[in-house]
């Protein structure tokens, strides 16, 4: 059990220091991370992959808080952008989350990794949509927000690797638009957690040490190191070429989808 401890400490505390530095949530490492340690200690398939996904929302709870504050310090936060989408946000993690708990855990893991492919492609050629209009109305910043908060749900993720692009679109320049996804992080990992606990409670077969499909010890490993890592991440992301970071995570991330995609074949 200390060793399981140790590996999600270290999981930890490489998503946090890509939280800060990237933008792009933690749970995209944390998530397929869980599935290989949660499949080690014999946990049952049925659920695997939900209580990945809901562990992952829980540790990015805190893991944005303070990836936010060191963000904020740099006057990297759009806050009237938070307070825009928010409410989409919560409405649309909330049904994601709901609806994960419902689907089998294959068909979530088939899900997270054809959006892995998608991410490490989109950051390898570096696509960026063309800062070609500006935010949308309250209706507009509803609807983002809920489909960004839907897909983050699905795939246990901070949100970031749809808010940046959306908001560099929106003409808001890289670093607030990396600055502002970390704080838009929080509701998103909130309404996941509140929706993972309520969907996972009364299920049958889950482990020891749950609440609903959070799997607490796992939580605890994750939180120790990330908070500690994130601000970090936020410092070098103001220093460092992240464009040549960026390509290297890409490729990360493409061994790891293609990882699980044998997995599941």
């Amino acid at each position: 059990m200390i060793l399981y401890f140790l590996l999600y400490a270290l999981a930890g505390a490489v998503a946090g220091i890509l939280a800060g530095l990237l933008g792009v949530g933690g749970g995209i490492v944390i998530v397929p991370v869980l599935s290989v340690l949660f499949a080690w200690q014999g946990m049952t398939p049925e659920y695997m992959m939900q209580l990945a996904l809901g562990t992952s929302l829980a540790s990015i709870m805190f893991t944005s808080v303070s990836s936010m504050r060191a963000h904020h310090k740099h006057g990297a936060v759009r806050w009237y952008v938070v307070r825009a989408i928010a409410p989409g946000i919560i409405v649309g993690t909330l049904a994601g989350s709901w609806i994960a708990s419902m689907l089998s855990s294959g068909f979530l893991k088939v899900f997270f990794l054809c959006f892995l492919y998608y991410v490490s492609f989109q950051m390898f050629l570096n696509i960026k949509p063309k800062p070609s209009r500006e935010l949308p109305g309250a209706g507009g910043m509803f609807g983002a927000g809920s489909f960004i908060g839907a897909v983050s749900a699905l795939v246990g993720i901070g949100g970031g690797t749809m808010s940046v692009p959306f908001m560099t679109w929106c003409n808001i320049p890289m670093h607030q638009a990396v600055g502002t996804s970390a704080a838009i992080g929080f509701p998103i990992a909130l309404a996941g957690t509140v929706g993972y606990i309520l969907g996972g409670m009364g299920k049958a077969g889950l482990p020891g040490a749950t609440l609903g499909f959070i799997y607490i010890p796992a939580l605890v490993g994750l939180v120790v190191c990330s908070m500690l890592t994130a601000p970090t991440g936020a410092r070098i992301a103001h220093k460092l070429p992240v464009a040549k970071l960026k390509k290297v995570f890409a490729a990360f991330l493409f061994f790891m989808a293609t990882r699980m995609l044998f997995q599941v074949l």
